[in-house]
């Protein structure tokens, strides 16, 4: 028989991508859980992890191994947490992290129920690349993304689908003819009008004009502010026009402080994902939040 503590901290170190992340989600010394996966690798007679220069690559072997091995693992480890009696220690908290705009517009609010039930949240906040690395390594439960990630190594489940509008305020949509002459000229119709934008290389402004106009394009911003909601503040008080996403400007839109500038038959859409490594959580209560935001999130 081998030790169960060898097999858990195979599949811990296959999940996080490295022995130092893995020796952190466990609570032991990266030298304990290398000579744990040595000693594993000897009673298999496998190598089971290449070591490279930051992190480690399973062997193919290693793949098939964690695949047979993560869900009975995880769901011994789960059904040994529900048994935890009254005066025990409570559920760990669900490391949540995600865009700020989305986290402070969509999911939060959503997840009041489940926080009055007794789910702890960490939240961070951020982009999507930095904090895939991070749940690699470990340090996240749970990350909503605005790309699918690469790789077997998360487990990726589409969440919502933003919608992009072009908008501005009403002062600004008067001055160049509203929507109609945007429809007729195109985005010829918009050079007056200063641009603001999430960051200098107009991420999301690009692919409107791609996607809708079938244009390059090329001028710069008049304001850059990294976070949406800066930019949906500056376009409200009349700085200029914009691309977001719908579910920001909800409000703006429905009260007029906000004017559409064009209605595309077809509007660009940009799939969200719900990422998590594989297997079953250990934390009952992230598959809680999981499973809760899966669901509200088809209305979204």
């Amino acid at each position: 028989m081998i030790d169960l503590n060898l097999l858990r901290t195979f599949v811990a170190v296959h999940q996080a991508g490295s022995f130092t992340a893995a020796a952190h989600l466990l609570g032991l010394s990266q030298p304990t859980v290398t000579a744990q996966i040595r000693a594993l690798e000897r009673r298999l007679g496998r190598e089971l992890f290449e070591r490279l220069p930051r992190g480690v690559a399973p062997s193919p072997y290693a793949e098939e191994l964690a695949a047979r091995l993560a869900p009975p693992l995880d769901a011994l480890a789960t059904a040994a947490g529900a048994d935890r009696g009254p005066g025990e220690a409570p559920v760990a908290p669900v490391h949540l992290a995600g865009p700020a705009e989305l986290m402070g517009a969509r999911v939060l609010p959503e997840l009041a129920d489940l926080i009055g039930r007794g789910v702890r949240l960490r939240i961070t906040l951020g982009l999507t690349d930095p904090l895939l690395a991070e749940l690699r390594a470990g340090r996240h439960d749970l990350v909503i993304a605005s790309t699918r990630p690469r790789g077997r190594t998360l487990e990726a489940m589409p969440l919502l689908d933003e919608e992009f509008v072009l908008v501005a305020a009403p002062v600004w949509a008067r001055r160049i003819g509203g929507p109609r002459r945007v429809a007729e000229e195109g985005p010829a119709a918009l050079d007056a009008v200063p641009l603001i934008t999430y960051a200098e290389d107009l991420p999301i402004a690009r692919r409107y004009w791609r996607y809708v106009f079938g244009q390059r394009l090329t001028r710069q911003a008049a304001v850059t502010v990294p976070d949406l909601r800066g930019v949906l503040a500056a376009v409200v008080a009349g700085a200029g026009f914009s691309v977001l996403p719908r579910y920001l400007c909800l409000a703006e839109l429905a009260s007029g402080a906000l004017v559409p500038l064009h209605v595309p038959a077809d509007a660009p859409l940009n799939t969200g994902f719900l990422v998590q490594r594989p297997g079953v959580p250990a934390n009952p209560h992230v598959a809680l939040v999981r499973d809760h935001l899966l669901r509200v999130g088809k209305s979204w």
